[in-house]
């Protein structure tokens, strides 16, 4: 039989030791935690009141690498015009031993594909560490890979064809790159000391695409500010200061389009500096200035992945082409700073061009790029004819490539490195090699004096290519 005392006693001992914990509460000095401000996380998502949310604390760590004492520069998307074209006058090789070109230097590197951006012999590549569930931003040597110095920041990121997939880029004083997650970081490219850390969900109400962030991070050197796209409500695209991660202009969202995996690129129409973004419904054209909203379209849009930028051509057109069998369109800009039409000039059916995941490259009038339908090299004129096509024989997939020295390197899915000569002649291949083990090959390349960076899902790999 129970002690009807014990169940007495025991609940009034439990209430006095709460009442015992209430006063020493209660009168108890407050603690306070000071955290250093954070630009963005003192903002909901949304607008409302601030919300309380887990700081954003960056960590820096220094290695014994030290920067190359090397020629040349890729250091942003696409390179230095954002044109995918290297202007480097070091002389390429035409032909390639058995075993390829010689590697220089290997890493491995978390799942993803991020590519490399390069300046001042300095690599700098956007990672993912999985073991501490943490964005990475590294710094490499580029004459051996040794690593110089490392950013990183707790985000949980869980595999989805891979997890980092963008490029940074470096200015002199900056470096900026985004994470899979939308997070910003802006650090001395030198050392790695970080100047601000944002989260673009938070402050601008971004929406993460289905695979993550693949939108690079542009900077207008000029004013010293960075572009980015987070497809908010009140935000189309945003211009921060570089030195201090503040706002300097937001451009409205009038159609609400979310993010997608597009990066900005820049436009002169009309005597003024403008950008083009393709966000989730369509194609719109910001001022560089100050953010005002000058024109759309939604002549053209993807319902799944929108992947590959716009490409700017002579005569204010904009070419635009995707994958899923979304094919390509031609647009033209009209009018003037007070009103700017896009209209339509052409559209291409998937089996004529289209492209899941890089853009096209412009390059002696014409228009060369994989197309998705059949993996084939083609070359285009623009009015949107295929001039020739590599044949059954010579496919790609949906790997990166780029043109140099009057010559075209593309990277097929399997790590098949292939070399053509860029020529609406024809296709004129002139070697190609097996340079890496065979997965998911699709980081963006850089060319930086005869060093040629290329990745696959894991393992990253510098080549010589020099004549």
């Amino acid at each position: 039989m129970k002690d009807p005392s014990a169940a007495i006693l025991v609940p009034a001992g439990v209430a006095l030791l709460g009442v015992a914990a209430l006063a020493v509460w209660m009168y108890s000095p407050p603690v306070v935690a000071i955290e250093m401000r954070v630009p963005g996380l003192d903002r909901p998502a949304t607008g409302g009141a601030a919300v309380t949310a887990r700081p954003l604390k960056a960590t820096e760590t220094t290695f014994q690498g030290k920067p190359a004492d090397l020629p040349g520069m890729w250091q942003q998307f696409r390179g230095p015009s954002l044109d995918g074209i290297c202007h480097d006058t070091v002389p390429l090789a035409r032909q390639w031993p058995p075993e390829g070109p010689p590697a220089l230097w290997e890493l491995q590197l978390g799942e993803g594909h991020a590519g490399a951006a390069v300046r001042d012999g300095c690599v700098f590549v956007m990672d993912y560490d999985r073991e501490k569930e943490a964005d990475a931003l590294r710094c490499f040597s580029l004459a051996d890979g040794a690593e110089i110095w490392r950013v990183t920041y707790p985000v949980v990121v869980k595999r989805n064809h891979g997890m980092s997939r963008t490029v940074p880029v470096v200015t002199e004083k900056y470096c900026v790159a985004i994470g899979p997650k939308c997070h910003v970081t802006c650090c001395d490219p030198a050392s790695g000391k970080v100047f601000w850390l944002i989260d673009m969900v938070r402050q601008f109400g971004a929406t993460v695409p289905p695979w993550y962030a693949g939108q690079c991070p542009l900077v207008d050197e000029e004013n010293g500010w960075v572009i980015l796209a987070p497809g908010g409500d009140d935000a189309l695209l945003v211009a921060l200061d570089c030195k201090s991660g503040e706002v300097v202009w937001k451009s409205p969202n009038p159609r609400g389009w979310a993010m997608t995996h597009v990066s900005v690129v820049p436009m002169e129409f009309a005597g003024r500096k403008t950008y083009v973004y393709c966000g989730k419904g369509g194609v719109a054209g910001i001022a560089a200035d100050d953010g005002s909203y000058l024109w759309d379209t939604t002549d053209w849009k993807i319902s799944i992945a929108t992947v590959p930028s716009p490409v700017v051509l002579p005569e204010a057109r904009i070419f635009c082409s995707g994958g899923y069998n979304s094919g390509a369109v031609m647009l033209q800009l009209h009018g003037n700073d007070a009103q700017i039409t896009a209209d339509t000039l052409f559209r291409l059916k998937p089996r004529v061009f289209g492209s899941t995941q890089q853009t096209p490259i412009l390059f002696d009038e014409h228009l060369y790029g994989v197309r998705e339908k059949d993996k084939q090299l083609v070359c285009l004129d623009l009015e949107g004819h295929e001039v020739w096509a590599s044949g059954s024989q010579h496919k790609f997939g949906i790997g990166p490539y780029l043109i140099a020295d009057g010559v075209i390197f593309v990277l097929s899915d399997s790590g098949k490195l292939t070399l053509a000569e860029a020529t609406a002649e024809g296709y004129h291949q002139l070697a190609e090699a097996q340079v890496l083990d065979g997965h998911d090959c699709w980081g963006p390349m850089a060319l930086v004096g005869g060093r040629l960076i290329l990745r696959d899902l894991t393992t990253m790999v510098c080549l010589d290519v020099a004549e």
